[in-house]
């Protein structure tokens, strides 16, 4: 049984492990929690954000939307920290607006702004 998301890595190139840390700090808005050479973790609101030095980079079959309570603000905020936008916000219903963007490094990052789900970061195990 599923118990959730829980952790999403992204995978940066060796050289690039320290730029993407600070980009991720910034993105997240927490420091790192775990920080070693082969792996950063962050703690994103009771979520694992990890940068991993290995492995396919870029885009791929699966992007990890991060929820957010005004998309259109959120938007602004990370393309302010050098994120492009791939998707625009879009009104999928009910409520729902969504967009993705890439990360300096070339990985797809979802944004979600979802009414239906309210749950605040001190309310998640």
């Amino acid at each position: 049984m599923l118990l959730g998301l829980r952790t999403l890595i992204v995978h940066v190139r060796p050289e690039q492990l320290d730029a993407a840390k600070q980009w991720y700090t910034g993105f997240a808005g927490v420091a790192p929690y775990f920080d070693q050479p082969f792996y950063v973790g962050f703690n994103v609101g009771g979520f694992e954000l990890g940068l991993h030095p290995e492995g396919v980079i870029g885009p791929g079959g699966t992007v990890a939307y991060w929820g957010t309570a005004d998309i259109t603000s959120e938007l602004a905020r990370v393309t302010g920290l050098g994120a492009t936008v791939v998707d625009p916000i879009q009104d999928v219903g009910e409520g729902i607006k969504m967009a993705t963007v890439a990360d300096p490094f070339g990985n797809h990052i979802g944004l979600i702004q979802n009414p239906h789900f309210s749950i605040s970061p001190k309310s998640q195990v």
